[in-house]
């Protein structure tokens, strides 16, 4: 009898019930919300469901991130595996390869000035970088904070590690991803507060068509012009524009659905679970880390506030030709952001068609934040 006794009460301590603490409890509902958010609402769920779902497992199931060096057999946890090929900047620049290989470049290419839409969106970047320096971050945190400003995850995984910021890796990358998806909610206040309903409604010229031979020449010039300027960018841009001349090359075909689709998709699975199983309560709920995410809201908005002005100032240079909503699309969450310039378009006049001229910021935007990492690596001699 003692033994049926003993061995029921062994079996309920190693119950969940036993183990965790009501910290535990609000990150659960955390997940629960944002899963709800990514399944009700369709917030990007391709992002926030492996988020949400690793959040999920790692307050029911620390031990699912458990250390090599913490464990008995020398056996980590299984999301502590993936978690190292973000450390080592393999699941970040993957990503980079199927974005390349799954997004049009022409539309930049036909209209170069937004490249400076795409720059302006990264004062958000530098704005946060400062306020981060202000409130007690020491430099290389603060940069690696201040780059959820460009709303591109992969880049904030990529920075951090390489900045040697892992212990904030987790909360920087689930604000950036977490802010990517919110997109819809985060962008449409700050482009109607600083419009008007006639800036709003600015129907621009089709773009003209671009040659093959231009679309095969731009990933191979932009490549050696950056990467001779700032070495530092070579892994995600070099990865980008790999992947984007797979696409228009024409001749690997199988090279970019792989890319573009498989791969892809099963980076975001790992990217995501793996930066979802950062926010054990512990690590997450810290004060630090609600700093994090309030600045990363300030780089975002920043960002989103930079590329609209500088897009109000290009309408005014070019007499009305350009509508400033498409500067919102500066930040590289691509492409959140170039939608929602069009639906924000379409709610002033559902015959303006804005999607393809944003896309050019777009994709300036993805540039523009691989280069200010770049810049902040050179900066501190990584």
């Amino acid at each position: 009898m003692n033994y049926v006794s003993e061995t029921l009460y062994n079996l309920l301590h190693q119950t969940a019930f036993f183990t965790l603490s009501w910290k535990n409890g609000v990150m659960i509902l955390i997940a629960c919300v944002l899963l709800f958010l990514a399944i009700k609402k369709g917030f990007e769920p391709l992002l926030l469901v492996p988020i949400a779902f690793g959040m999920l497992l790692v307050n029911l199931f620390p031990d699912i991130m458990l250390d090599f060096g913490d464990s008995e057999n020398g056996v980590g946890g299984l999301f502590r595996y993936f978690y190292i090929l973000d450390e080592w900047s393999i699941l970040p620049s993957l990503i980079f390869l199927g974005v390349g290989a799954s997004t049009d470049f022409g539309p930049l290419i036909a209209n170069p000035k937004c490249f400076l839409l795409g720059a302006s969106a990264q004062f958000g970047v530098f704005g946060a970088y400062l306020v981060a320096i202000a409130l007690g971050f020491n430099d290389k945190a603060a940069a690696a904070i201040s780059i959820i400003g460009g709303a591109d995850g992969p880049t904030s995984i990529f920075l951090a590690s390489k900045l040697g910021q892992s212990q904030l890796m987790g909360p920087i990358a689930v604000a950036a991803y977490s802010y990517m998806a919110l997109v819809p909610m985060i962008q449409p206040p700050i482009m109607k507060a600083l419009t008007t309903h006639e800036e709003r409604a600015i129907k621009m010229k089709q773009l003209r068509k671009v040659s093959k031979l231009e679309k095969v020449l731009f990933p191979i010039v932009v490549t050696i012009v950056v990467v001779l300027m700032i070495p530092q960018t070579a892994p995600l841009l070099g990865m980008l524009m790999l992947g984007n001349l797979f696409r228009e090359s024409g001749v690997v075909k199988q090279l970019t659905e792989t890319a573009s689709n498989a791969l892809m998709y099963i980076v975001v699975i790992l990217l995501g679970v793996s930066v979802g199983g950062t926010t054990s309560a512990e690590n997450f709920l810290k004060l630090d880390t609600l700093l994090i995410v309030v600045l990363g809201l300030i780089a975002f908005a920043f960002g989103t506030a930079a590329g609209v002005i500088f897009g109000k100032i290009m309408c005014k240079v070019t007499h009305g030709s350009i509508n400033p909503l498409i500067g919102a699309a500066g930040v590289s969450a691509v492409p959140m952001s170039a939608r929602v310039a069009q639906k924000v378009g379409a709610e002033e006049d559902p015959t303006n068609f804005l999607l393809m001229h944003a896309m050019g910021p777009n994709v300036a935007g993805v540039i523009g934040t691989a280069v200010a990492a770049g810049v902040f690596m050179a900066i501190f001699g990584i």
